[in-house]
């Protein structure tokens, strides 16, 4: 079962999709007594969905992209400026290079010399950083402006954990968690988003070269199916049965006594 025909459902109703999605986004803001919306704009499919449903909620006035680079690639900076463009909004770019330095130069400085580790940190480590600074700015443009903090993660990412606790996770609201990767794709090809993005392939964006299919071990495609229809591989199911047991913690409030 290909990709296109787990959609095919879906995609017999896009403009209901997109306008029960739309009516989501005003009641959240409407109801927090805010005035409109942050959107980080990473480069890829789903923020830029995220963001085109926001702009037609509200319209391109009330909504405010974001580009936060950390050690970014070029690509990512450039595809976010294709994004914002094609859906007529207003864009700030935030470059935390000399912040995530600093940062995880102190941190691991500090464990260092508190003899708890001896060796640099690692990759993971840095570029969960990087994406919880990143939220950090959010909040504070939302904060500073009266604004909400869009979610960007979509189904596919929150079964698999694929979102950093305190980063991406975090967010006012997300018109994109009920969407498996596959849908998301066929929003964006409805919202036109442009090609370059629905292509790309996705990236957190934590590393250079960073894809999230290499990090997983499988495609997309394995997982929606899987999700929509429990078919796949013994070893592909193994995988993301794993992954989904070990992120448990990622889809609840913290234990309490």
């Amino acid at each position: 079962m290909s990709s296109t025909s787990i959609t095919t459902e879906f995609e017999k109703n896009l403009e209901q999709e997109v306008e029960k999605r739309c009516q989501f986004i005003r009641q959240q803001v409407e109801q927090a007594g805010r005035k409109g919306i942050v959107v980080g704009l990473s480069g890829g499919i789903d923020s830029a969905v995220t963001a085109a449903l926001c702009q037609r909620a509200l319209g391109k006035e009330n909504v405010l992209a974001l580009f936060i680079g950390a050690h970014s690639a070029k690509e990512h900076e450039e595809d976010a400026e294709l994004i914002a463009q094609s859906q007529g909004l207003r864009m700030i770019k935030v470059n935390l290079d000399s912040v995530t330095d600093q940062l995880v130069k102190q941190i691991q400085n500090s464990m260092v010399e508190g003899n708890i580790i001896s060796e640099p940190l690692s990759t993971l480590t840095i570029g969960n950083t990087k994406a919880r600074e990143r939220m950090i700015v959010l909040y504070a443009v939302a904060n500073q402006l009266g604004y909400l903090v869009a979610g960007t993660c979509n189904r596919t990412e929150i079964y698999l954990g694929y979102e950093t606790k305190g980063g991406d996770q975090l967010c006012d609201f997300n018109p994109m968690a009920s969407l498996v990767k596959a849908q998301v794709r066929a929003l964006a090809a409805y919202l036109s988003i442009p090609e370059k993005i629905i292509t790309k392939a996705p990236s957190a964006d934590l590393w250079q070269g960073q894809t999230d299919e290499d990090e997983m071990g499988f495609t997309y495609e394995e997982v929606d199916r899987y999700i929509l229809t429990g078919e796949g591989t013994d070893e592909v199911i193994q995988k993301i049965e794993k992954l989904h047991l070990c992120s448990d913690h990622k889809r609840k409030l913290p234990p309490v006594i």
